[in-house]
């Protein structure tokens, strides 16, 4: 193809004599838009990810080729000029002649040596005239430079990038000569001029730049270039094999028996898949980029050809294809750096800052260990011989036993060996009570299991001893909460659990508490691995499925009867304690009562508390925080003493109510009479004692204070009023507001409203009403940019805005909407609007239903967060005639989940069915994207009364609030 294109150039791009820049530009872009179409049109057509950049590179290099011929014979014409031999010259990656459809095009006006500056400049700025300015006309972005040889080796030697960007100069026009000399001189140079110090450097940029993205290939949003697995691991490969083993070509490691040829022929296959996808996302994003977010995996996927019926199955297989991919490179460019490192005396596994050499001196007087057919050879574990697993097949299990037990890594050899003996782990080994022994021993080892089944996976074993587990590999899990592939987040959850025993967090110290209270903790590890097992079936059901997949294998196991029963539970119920805590009110003593039911026994809800914490924090990196923590373990030690003492619990919590009476009228609150105290305890249901602390009891009763004077000293409009105070939370970079009022319909939705209109996120609240109908709230909130809200404006609008609403009765839609619509066009909103193509596979819901459990009433809406979102479903709540009693407000991920406990205004039984399916009818509208036609909606903007652009946990936890 590369001769049609240089036919095409010819045709097009023929310059004789004088030609206007005009001219030239205009055949230079009609060429460029051609061969793009063209180029477009040969990977639309299957054309491999190295052929397409093999040819856009050839693309760049007739044009440059012809303005270069062009511009030297010009410049020949003009009076005074001075014949000067110049060779023009690709670096980087078009040196390497691969070039993505926008990749940057690198080049160098490289001039002979001792070139005079005064004999250079004048053909170096028309150069740049005649070359550079058209190619920047037309669209493609060009680093350049200009050295003399001398230069070029002044500037390798000074920074290593552009050492590396000289390796793959490439001859495009000009003097060969000048070209010629300068090849041989720097191929001697990096061959022999500290090629150790330049390897070392090149390992501690390849650790640097994985470190960045969690030393993981499988992260949800990968990076093709830069990410672990990403073409740089390749690349790095190859300039490292070449500056020590002076080696022209990536096929040459095999020869020299740095890699074997199939892993050389997969190394090749993966890093042309990739080159591939990143050729789409430049075609499909009209641009140079390298980030694979996840609405452009949808796109991708189906671009590249894979044609599941279901949409989300599309892209999982291609990203099972990716992930495999980089996998590959990955594991291979790990291996040319092990074998490099060694080469020059460095090795990962030795004692920091200890040569090659010092290694072996000191492994002379280190005694070796002989085990199992296994050598301890210094601070690494060897085989014997090649045929170690040959000889006994269940050695393959054994070895990650021996390895965990003398804290001893794999030596390379070793682990290579592992790889390419799978085949040995039969059927017969998987049943093999011994290797499944060993296999347990490995989980029971707290604290040091994650390394060890980690490698395990990495080699493959762990698929092939639990065949089940394969259906995880490299699955992707577009759900809300999932940052990683499935059987990465099932290793991060085995990892979470050891940091509970190895680490000093303090968050962690309570579940350490709790797992020593249980009888085998190491069962946890378990459960753990198989929790998501069932997802290799989908992820619908996958904890009923998971239990069904789970219990032969524990069998195979030899896990005891009554252990078996005890893991299937926390694997069926492993999303319940989460579920429960996210959208029930941990403060009612009915909620732990209903989850002592679901749970049993305390044995369960240990397990299913630490469980819970493992998995969440596997999940993504920011997922978990304090807040969610307490409300997890509210739930846990209140369903812990209702388990443990039962209705004793309801006494305790009266007597622990009784005591804090007492103390606040003994410490006798300033301009506050027993009588009011005394009066307040009995106005409030038993709930809001449980979580409310003395502190704030008190300023409640104040303000109450306030509101009841206000009646005496205002008229009957100034006494509709509320009363409101600011408080900073500096420990938790947030500003408690403390609303109290009388309670009237709506008023809920209207305080919601109001916080958008100020411009304000809301965290989280509490709310709840006394019986003589005034409301006690307190919102936790934040300013846009996060942190305590530090503007008085906010505050005095938000006061304003409240007041006219509960006073005036003004409707405060249109200022929300018309808030949308001014934030529309900001980044923030414009980035949010991205993930509508992800958000589309999770479509919108509303359930309506009663929990006969709890005898309540709950709505749960999960929608595309928007601004005013929560204010229209909570008005919309309130328009058909119930209140809001309590509220759970979340957002994650662009995507709004919320609860609501709702009672008829009357507090009569919702005993019609057709009230609520009205309601939720209603709801439906208010979510559905085919309704979205406000500007708010179309924005795709967070909700402004819940959290504008946040992504922590927000929640609403009142009792009865009647009229929200």
């Amino acid at each position: 193809m590369s001769a049609d294109i240089h036919q095409h150039a010819s045709e097009h791009l023929r310059f004789d004599g004088d030609v206007a820049v005009a001219t030239r530009l205009a055949a230079c872009k009609e060429f460029l838009k051609t061969e793009t179409a063209a180029l477009r049109s040969r990977h639309e057509a299957g054309g491999s990810g190295l052929q397409i950049c093999h040819e856009r590179a050839a693309t760049i290099d007739e044009l440059l080729r012809s303005l270069f011929n062009y511009a030297i014979k010009s410049y020949a014409r003009l009076p005074d000029s001075v014949p000067t031999p110049v060779a023009l010259v690709a670096l980087g990656g078009y040196g390497r002649g691969e070039l993505s459809p926008w990749s940057d095009v690198d080049v160098m006006f490289l001039f002979p040596t001792k070139t005079p500056v005064e004999e250079a400049k004048p053909l170096q700025e028309h150069l740049t005239n005649e070359i550079l300015y058209v190619l920047w006309d037309c669209g493609l972005k060009v680093g350049h430079s200009t050295r003399t040889i001398d230069d070029a080796f002044a500037e390798a030697r000074k920074d290593i990038q552009t050492k590396t960007a000289l390796l793959e100069a490439r001859f495009i026009a000009g003097s060969e000569k000048v070209y010629a000399t300068f090849s041989q001189a720097y191929r001697s140079y990096y061959i022999s001029e500290d090629p150790k110090g330049y390897i070392e450097s090149r390992l501690d940029d390849q650790a640097a730049r994985r470190a960045k993205f969690a030393n993981t290939v499988f992260n949800q949003e990968p990076d093709i270039k830069n990410g672990v697995g990403g073409l740089r691991d390749y690349q790095n490969a190859v300039w490292m094999a070449r500056v020590k083993l002076d080696i022209t070509s990536i096929n040459e490691l095999a020869a020299q028996n740095y890699l074997r040829v199939d892993d050389l022929a997969a190394f090749r296959r993966a890093y042309d898949f990739l080159l591939r996808v990143r050729n789409e996302l430049h075609f499909m994003s009209n641009r140079a980029t390298d980030m694979m977010s996840l609405d452009q995996q949808v796109m991708l996927a189906e671009r590249l050809a894979y044609n599941d019926a279901e949409r989300l199955v599309r892209v999982e297989h291609f990203m099972q294809d990716y992930y495999k991919s980089a996998q590959t490179i990955y594991r291979v460019s790990k291996l040319v750096e092990d074998r490099l490192a060694l080469s020059i005396g460095r090795n990962a596994n030795a004692a920091a800052g200890r040569s090659f050499r010092e290694s072996l001196l000191a492994s002379r007087f280190q005694k070796t260990k002989r085990l199992d057919g296994f050598v301890l050879r210094g601070r690494e574990l060897v085989a014997e011989k090649p045929e170690v697993f040959r000889e006994d097949p269940i050695r393959l299990l054994r070895v990650f036993r021996h390895s965990q037990q003398l804290e001893a890594p794999l030596e390379f050899h070793l682990a290579e060996l592992i790889r390419s003996s799978l085949p040995l782990l039969t059927r017969e080994v998987v049943h093999s009570p011994d290797a499944n022994l060993s296999f347990r021993a490995i989980l029971s080892e707290r604290g040091a299991v994650f390394p060890v089944v980690s490698k395990m996976h990495e080699l493959g074993v762990l698929a092939r001893f639990i065949p089940e587990f394969d259906g995880l590999t490299c699955l992707v899990q577009h759900e809300f909460y999932h940052r990683y592939t499935a059987d990465v987040h099932t290793l991060n959850a085995i990892r979470e659990l050891d940091r509970i025993y190895t680490e000093a967090e303090p968050i962690t110290l309570k579940y350490r508490a709790a797992l020593h209270e249980t009888e085998d903790a190491s069962l946890l590890y378990l459960t753990l691995l198989l929790h998501d097992i069932g997802k290799a079936e989908g992820i619908r059901g996958h904890a009923d499925a998971g239990v069904r997949i789970s219990l032969p294998i524990l069998e195979r196991l030899g896990v005891a009867p009554e252990h078996r029963e005890l893991i299937a539970f926390v694997i069926k119920n492993h999303l319940a304690m989460a579920r429960f805590w996210q959208k029930r009110d941990v403060d009612d003593p009915q909620t732990a009562i209903a989850f002592a039911d679901l749970v049993g026994t305390a044995e369960h809800l240990r397990h299913l508390y630490v469980h819970t914490f493992c998995d969440a924090r596997a999940t993504s990196v920011d997922l978990w925080n304090s807040y969610k923590d307490t409300l997890h373990t509210t739930l846990y030690r209140s369903t812990f003493e209702r388990l443990k003492h039962g209705q004793a619990v309801d006494a305790s919590m009266q007597e622990k109510k009784k005591m804090t009476q007492q103390e606040l009228i003994t410490k006798k609150i300033p301009g506050i009479s027993a009588d009011e105290i005394n009066a307040h305890f009995s106005l409030l249901p038993d709930r809001y004692f449980v979580q409310t602390d003395p502190a704030e009891i008190a300023v409640h009763i104040q303000m109450v204070n306030r509101l009841l004077q206000s009646i005496t000293s205002a008229d009957s409009v100034g006494s509709l009023r509320p009363i409101i105070e600011w408080n900073d939370d500096l420990n938790r970079s947030l500003t408690v507001v403390n609303v109290v009022t009388w309670d009237r319909a709506g008023l809920f939705y209207k305080l919601a409203g109001a916080f958008s209109v100020a411009g304000l996120s809301i965290l989280g609240a509490k709310v709840i009403s006394r019986t003589d109908h005034i409301a006690i709230d307190t919102f936790y909130v934040v300013e846009p940019g996060r942190g305590p809200v530090q503007s008085a404006v906010a505050q005095e609008k938000f006061a304003k805005t409240i007041e006219e609403a509960l006073v005036a009765n003004r409707d405060l839609l249109p200022e929300i909407l018309a808030q949308a619509k001014r934030l529309a066009s900001t980044r923030y909103l414009s980035t949010a609007a991205n993930h509508d193509a992800l958000q589309s596979s999770f479509p919108p819901t509303v359930e309506v239903y009663h929990e006969l459990s709890m005898q309540r009433t709950i709505v749960e809406v999960q929608a595309r967060d928007q601004i005013g979102l929560l204010f229209r479903l909570a008005k919309t709540i309130s328009d058909h005639s119930f209140d809001i009693t309590f509220a759970r407000i979340g957002t994650e991920r662009g995507m709004a989940i919320d609860t609501f406990y709702i009672e008829d205004v009357n507090d009569a039984p919702v005993e019609d069915e057709r009230r609520l399916h009205a309601l939720r009818d209603a709801l439906k509208e208010i979510i559905t994207p085919a309704a979205a036609d406000t500007p708010a909606e179309a924005a795709g903007a967070a909700k402004g009364a819940t959290a504008t652009g946040a992504t922590a946990p927000k929640t609403v936890a009142p009792a009865k609030a009647g009229g929200r």
